[in-house]
């Protein structure tokens, strides 16, 4: 008994519960009420994405062509692309079903055009998809590889996030746009796809499903239920029904719906215990905690929370990792938590260091030492006391590498560091350090690094690499990608046909093959980067090759 009451005190998130459960209906009232809170009758149930672990929110069907291209026409550089119908039309033959009509207001945006960054910050032209099939594009960003190079992760997330016009083939129905939300929340950009989301004035029930998901991993459930309740063009699944009941206060009507679903059949006896312990978990205190499910879906989760059994992120998908960034959960978890996140790029490095700062660690060993040895430093730099911080600077380095923090770290701390007047090899690695801040390009001109291979990090942080003497294999691909080399035939004819987006989405294939040996990819990957004006792209992943390692 006093175990499971510990376990339900260290649960986090609001403890949903009746203070009196009603009994649970007859059998025969469920049978009469189910055609009044049953979905309506589905077919064989689509897959909706590609991403595993979203809830299976909505039982509204989703046509095929939620996941596979439509059939369109080939585009063609000399087809007309600017008219407001341009490369539509073409139509989904051999079907007169309903669910293949779609009904769009004609002044309703298309989705594939939205987002967050307008051109005019990215600096990528508006016709960025226009030439590229919509069918290619999703694939491209499905398949993108994940990268340990921070400017990587950048130049992915930028082009997941611009403003531009859709391609020529779009069917208004945003399947681009979809396929983006579904990267960026595998990339664990959940705060970007929300805001993203929020573009939406009345999304499609695949994208309300990933509001709805969102909504439960930034604790912002009580809304998006609200909002659900709103849309009676979605059918809400059983547990999402429950669910939402119980979180508006509705506790009566949820418990009616959760027995129409056993009535009828409709929940699996794993969702039956669940929800059951979430309505009325006094029902079963001291019972021993529900198995871990094997699939784990932000709305399991956050059910497992409410009834007192959290489910450990670390092992979950990235996104999960921001439901302990929550001030209700404890500070290991939340350092974690930011720790996971900030290596990803899916968390601002300030953000990072104001959880490292929040308390003094009381024990030893393991993530507090790195936050001992953090401490220690920014307090040497607050001080001023250019002493100190050369006797910490070494070792909490070497702790911040062993995390693969090393970008987040200079990013927030490398420029105030090199501003130190620090003397030797300190001097040296604070520079270097400073290389992969914001600030590279003015330490590489005032305090270049003096160690082996500094003048060419220098020259690499200028651009200007006319003066230098690349001396490893790496270092001569890097060269060669900085030469004034014209591209390979097969690059140069998709930027002569329109298709930009097209060839920057197979960059990180090319930076990641690189740095696993094949140096000619890496050459080829930085030429595309600075031919299309991604200067700094191609300096920033250079430096972070040659600070980082080759590996990764």
């Amino acid at each position: 008994m006093q175990g499971r009451t510990e376990r339900r005190t260290r649960g986090e998130g609001p403890r949903l519960r009746r203070p009196h459960a009603p009994p649970r209906p007859g059998r025969a009232l469920l049978l009469a009420c189910a055609f009044a809170l049953a979905p309506p009758p589905l077919g064989a149930k689509q897959p909706i994405s590609a991403i595993d672990w979203l809830s299976d929110s909505l039982d509204a069907p989703y046509p095929p062509k939620d996941l596979r291209p439509a059939p369109a026409a080939a585009v063609s550089p000399a087809r007309p692309i600017g008219g407001e119908g341009a490369g539509r039309g073409t139509g989904h033959g051999g079907s007169a079903l309903a669910e293949d009509i779609t009904v769009t207001p004609l002044d309703a945006p298309d989705p594939d055009a939205l987002g967050l960054l307008p051109p005019s910050v990215t600096g990528l032209p508006r016709d960025l998809w226009k030439n590229t099939p919509v069918h290619l594009l999703r694939r491209q960003i499905h398949e993108l590889p994940a990268s340990n190079l921070p400017a990587i992760q950048g130049l992915v997330k930028t082009l997941l996030l611009t403003e531009a016009d859709p391609p020529a083939d779009s069917d208004r129905r945003g399947g681009l746009f979809l396929a983006r939300i579904d990267k960026l929340l595998e990339m664990g950009a959940i705060e970007e796809a929300q805001a993203m989301l929020a573009l939406l004035e009345n999304p499609s029930p695949a994208l309300f499903s990933r509001m709805f998901d969102v909504a439960l991993l930034t604790g912002n459930e009580t809304e998006i239920c609200r909002r659900l309740r709103s849309r009676s063009d979605l059918a809400p699944s059983y547990s999402t029904r429950v669910f939402c009941l119980a979180r508006n206060g509705d506790w009566p009507t949820a418990a009616l719906t959760l027995g129409t679903a056993e009535a009828l059949g409709h929940i699996s006896p794993e969702e039956d215990a669940l929800l059951s312990r979430f309505l009325d978990p006094d029902l079963f205190e001291g019972e021993p905690p529900l198995t871990r499910p094997r699939e784990i879906t932000p709305l399991l989760f956050r059910m497992h929370e409410a009834i007192g059994e959290h489910l450990t992120t670390a092992s979950l998908p990235l996104a999960f990792a921001h439901a302990d960034l929550r001030s209700n959960m404890g500070w290991k978890a939340r350092l974690e938590a930011a720790e996971r996140l900030a290596r990803a790029g899916a968390l601002d490095p300030a953000r990072l260091f104001a959880i490292y700062d929040e308390h003094k660690p009381a024990a030893s060993g393991g993530i507090w030492e790195r936050v001992r040895a953090v401490q220690k430093l920014e307090a040497a730099l607050a001080a001023g006391d250019a002493d100190a911080l050369a006797k910490s600077l070494p070792r909490t380095w070497e702790l911040i590498r062993a995390a693969g923090l090393e970008v987040p770290f200079a990013r927030f701390h490398g420029e105030a560091i090199a501003a130190m007047p620090l003397t030797g090899a300190e001097a040296d690695l604070a520079r270097r350090i400073a290389l992969l801040s914001p600030a590279y390009e003015r330490i590489a001109r005032t305090k270049p690094p003096a160690g082996a291979g500094g003048a060419f990090l220098a020259a690499v942080a200028t651009g200007d690499l006319s003066g230098a003497e690349p001396a490893s294999p790496l270092e001569k691909a890097i060269a060669r990608g900085f030469s004034q080399a014209p591209l390979p035939p097969t690059e140069s004819a998709l930027l002569a046909t329109g298709q930009l987006g097209k060839l920057l989405l197979e960059i990180p294939a090319l930076m990641r093959s690189g740095r696993a040996g094949d140096l000619d990819d890496l050459s080829r990957a930085l030429l595309i980067l600075r031919h299309v004006g991604l200067e700094d792209v191609a300096r920033r992943a250079s430096l972070e090759t040659l600070l980082l390692g080759q590996e990764g």
